[in-house]
């Protein structure tokens, strides 16, 4: 597998659209178990996540209808990333950054990752081909 090839993507949609839904009931069970507090950032993202792995499953992705609503759905979801991003790289600059005592909900990071995750899930719709 050429992990740098995007075609190994393209190829593997399946199992990255399952991942991505799995990301994303994962992210909602945490929350809703009540392990990390409420974001309402954090919220759109793993909805946003979950909602363009779903697309990327079914049979009509290739469809232009879904790759414009992918297009809609992972700006807002981008968008909605990239602010919550910024407000840490913003504490950087004032200096009162630091990283949460639980990287694995250090906000900083995870929205980090939600925008690398939406964008390739946006990108792997968008090449989509009818099957």
């Amino acid at each position: 597998m050429a992990i740098f090839d995007l075609n190994t993507y393209s190829n593997n949609t399946r199992i990255i659209a399952c991942v991505a839904i799995f990301i994303s009931v994962t992210a909602w069970a945490v929350e809703l178990m009540g392990a990390v507090y409420v974001c309402p950032y954090c919220r759109v993202q793993r909805s946003v996540i979950g909602i363009l792995g779903i697309t990327l499953l079914m049979p009509y992705a290739h469809h232009w209808i879904a790759k414009y609503t992918a297009l809609v759905v992972g700006f807002f979801g981008a968008v909605v990333a990239s602010n919550q991003h910024f407000m840490g790289w913003k504490k950087i600059s004032a200096g009162t950054f630091s990283f949460n005592s639980n990287l694995a909900i250090d906000p900083f990071l995870l929205s980090g990752f939600a925008l690398f995750i939406i964008t390739g899930l946006v990108t792997l719709i968008l090449r989509k081909k009818p099957d």
